[in-house]
């Protein structure tokens, strides 16, 4: 099981480096902004390195919008964004699952998702895989509540998403963490990556406040439980830069029965 965090993405393998890290989540560009991704100088050393990439896409897309001004360029967006991160070797592309506006039926956010990805697939393809996240408010979201989620699946599942799953999202978004995995399973048939964060705020409180590990308000022993359980690589997107995640990577490895990438 490899174990890392989300990084600043001005040198992404230094921050491995010194966090210990077997894998690195990154920005391409501007979280909150339209422009593509420009090439990276060190594309060469990211392909070749033995720390796993991952992207995330900007927060600012929304594949399930029904302003043709947002969900039209999210999908011009999100394909900028695949195209630069399969050029770096990334493992995959997060993309949160959006929202629909106040009084929109969320039917036809579903099957906008449901164009999104039947476009690419005509023409060839992203070229590699998209991991949908989980996302912690909103009565409108497409991907909050669980059986949103299995509606997400019924219209976008026979193009093979990924799935990563946000333990602080879960929690903040009303979703127990006890069993989790199994319940996420039953619905897409896989967890792809874990975005393993505590929650500054109670359950169902539809707050995205990230903390470090055992300092908020997630049972520690269940947030461990939810990383083994899913078998796959974890991310941890906490506070306090590198000693935080260094921390938070270090606490994961010793609950996990894991060796420090260094001391292999």
């Amino acid at each position: 099981m490899r174990i890392g965090a989300h990084v600043d993405p001005a040198d992404p393998l230094a921050a491995a480096s010194v966090r210990s890290a077997d894998v690195v989540q990154f920005f391409l560009g501007d979280p909150q902004g339209w422009k593509k991704p420009v090439p990276r100088e060190d594309t060469e050393a990211l392909r070749a390195s033995d720390v796993d990439v991952y992207i995330h896409s900007p927060y600012v897309i929304n594949l399930a919008s029904t302003n043709n001004r947002i969900r039209i360029p999210s999908r011009k967006l999100l394909g900028q964004h695949a195209e630069a991160a399969a050029a770096v070797g990334a493992k995959g592309l997060i993309v949160h699952g959006g929202h629909v506006g106040k009084g929109d039926d969320a039917e036809v956010g579903f099957d906008n998702w449901r164009k999104a990805f039947t476009q690419v697939a005509e023409s060839g393809g992203f070229p590699l895989p998209i991991l949908v996240e989980n996302t912690a408010g909103g009565d409108n979201a497409m991907a909050r509540r669980f059986d949103r989620l299995a509606r997400l699946w019924d219209a976008i599942g026979e193009y093979e998403p990924g799935f990563c799953l946000d333990t602080c999202h879960a929690h903040a978004g009303g979703e127990d963490l006890l069993g989790v995995v199994d319940r996420v399973k039953a619905i897409t048939g896989r967890i792809d990556l874990v975005h393993v964060n505590d929650s500054k705020d109670p359950f169902d409180s539809g707050r995205d406040r990230h903390e470090n590990l055992g300092s908020g308000q997630i049972d520690a022993d269940l947030l461990v439980a939810t990383v083994a359980a899913a078998g796959a690589p974890a991310i941890c997107e906490t506070p306090g830069g590198d000693d935080g995640q260094t921390a938070d990577i270090a606490y994961l490895r010793e609950k996990l029965g894991l060796r420090d990438r260094l001391a292999k």
